[in-house]
């Protein structure tokens, strides 16, 4: 009887240290990180605002926003290691940001100065930080407008406004900052929110007198440009 309770013990130790099987070794599979890698393409379209101020000869003639819509497209490439994401960026956007102020140089007959923002671009390196299907990045880079100034005459009282002085289109380069969250939707779908900020340099317009407008000359205009919109993206990293 003593043999048997040793027997039936010795049997259950086997028992608790018994080799697991080959499915109890399978280690349970861990979902792959997003992969940011390779090339993108896309759309946006947001919001913008233009920060202008001028001086002309006779001193500062006031500042005013120009704000409107954009859209347009992009275009890109990433590289990831880990959880490092490192990317080069083309964006072209149509804008149409307009705004005016009335002169503190010359409050009689009112004069207003106007300014729109056409277009812009952007070429920017990014690097961000994956978290699974997230990804955080800033950017900087080079950045372009395209503007058009003009100045106005009647703007506070009747008759209707008459154009005073007008300059052609201006193309202006600077800098531009910015950060994003992009989410990839699905393996080839991302949707972002990006903010940038464009520093461009202060730039001297030379107007050109039209019939019947007052007479102008040269104004020197500042500019500084904060856009914020969604950007949707195809990836071909598959």
């Amino acid at each position: 009887m003593k043999r048997f309770f040793v027997a039936a013990a010795f049997a259950a130790a086997l028992g608790a240290v018994a080799p697991a099987s080959a499915a109890d070794l399978t280690e349970t599979p861990v979902a792959a990180s997003y992969d940011w890698s390779g090339v993108y393409i896309g759309a946006n379209g947001g919001w913008g605002s233009s920060r202008s101020c001028w001086e002309g000869v006779f001193g500062s003639e006031g500042c005013h926003s120009a704000t409107g819509g954009t859209a347009g497209a992009q275009i890109g490439y990433r590289w990831q290691r880990d959880n490092w994401v490192l990317g080069l960026e083309a964006q072209g956007d149509w804008a149409d940001l307009k705004g005016s102020n009335d002169s503190t140089v010359f409050p009689i007959p009112f004069f207003t100065d106007r300014s729109r923002v056409k277009w812009y671009g952007l070429l920017t390196a990014q690097i961000g930080y994956s978290v699974s299907n997230a990804l955080f990045y800033v950017k900087g880079g080079a950045a372009a407008t395209g503007n058009h100034f003009d100045v106005y005459t009647g703007s506070a009282f009747p008759p209707p406004a008459t154009l005073a002085g007008k300059t052609g289109d201006q193309t202006r380069w600077g800098g531009a900052l910015g950060a994003g969250l992009e989410y990839g939707i699905t393996p080839n779908w991302s949707l972002a929110v990006e903010y940038d900020h464009l520093f461009m340099p202060d730039e001297t317009a030379t107007f050109t007198t039209v019939p019947g407008g007052g007479l102008f000359s040269r104004e020197k205009i500042s500019q500084d440009v904060d856009l914020i919109g969604l950007h949707l993206n195809y990836h071909w990293n598959g």
